[in-house]
């Protein structure tokens, strides 16, 4: 569970130290503010099932050949062939599962003009892995999924995926002026 936003309060927001002393002498403080909770899917324990899963499919992937069965039938060999690549294959995918959490996110401020790339740690509290100013980034290119941010001398310092084509022109306008974009 986390908090995302505290609800609309229902005191006034001229007064609310006012507001909340007088609520204070109540027993029902906790249903004058609510909060929103957001429930989010345990996915560390989601991760470990899969990977899991992906275990048991690739042993299951050479546990074909092992029991004893018919075979001089050349077409269930070649079937049993093609069952234990794909056990096989579905198996790796499944054990190179990486947690969505874990990925970094980038974050471009326009008020202070810098580029900061977060990481949550493991208490889920962000934290600044980079921070660069527009004024020392190399230059930008925008593509249709992603912006490629460059350093100064050329080599590429991140690449970030952008979700849409707004995201794109947002991103664009806050660079503009800043940053030299190249096409």
């Amino acid at each position: 569970m986390n908090l995302t936003s505290p609800a609309s309060l229902s005191y006034p927001a001229a007064r609310p130290a006012a507001a909340l002393n007088d609520l204070a002498g109540s027993k029902n403080i906790a249903a004058a503010m609510p909060l929103v909770l957001d429930f989010e899917a345990n996915w560390r324990a989601r991760t470990v099932l899969i990977r899991a899963l992906g275990a048991a499919i690739l042993l299951s992937a050479s546990g074909l050949w092992l029991f004893p069965g018919e075979t001089s039938d050349p077409e269930l060999s070649l079937m049993k062939v093609g069952v234990s690549v794909l056990f096989f294959v579905l198996g790796l995918v499944l054990l190179t599962v990486r947690d969505p959490r874990g990925q970094p996110e980038a974050c471009f401020d326009p008020v202070r003009r810098e580029l900061r790339i977060l990481r949550m740690d493991s208490r889920g509290h962000p934290k600044t892995v980079l921070r660069r100013g527009y004024d020392t980034l190399g230059g930008a290119r925008l593509t249709a999924g992603a912006v490629e941010l460059y350093e100064n001398d050329g080599s590429l310092l991140i690449e970030v995926p952008l979700g849409s084509a707004a995201a794109r022109s947002q991103l664009r306008d806050q660079l503009s002026g800043a940053v030299q974009l190249f096409n």
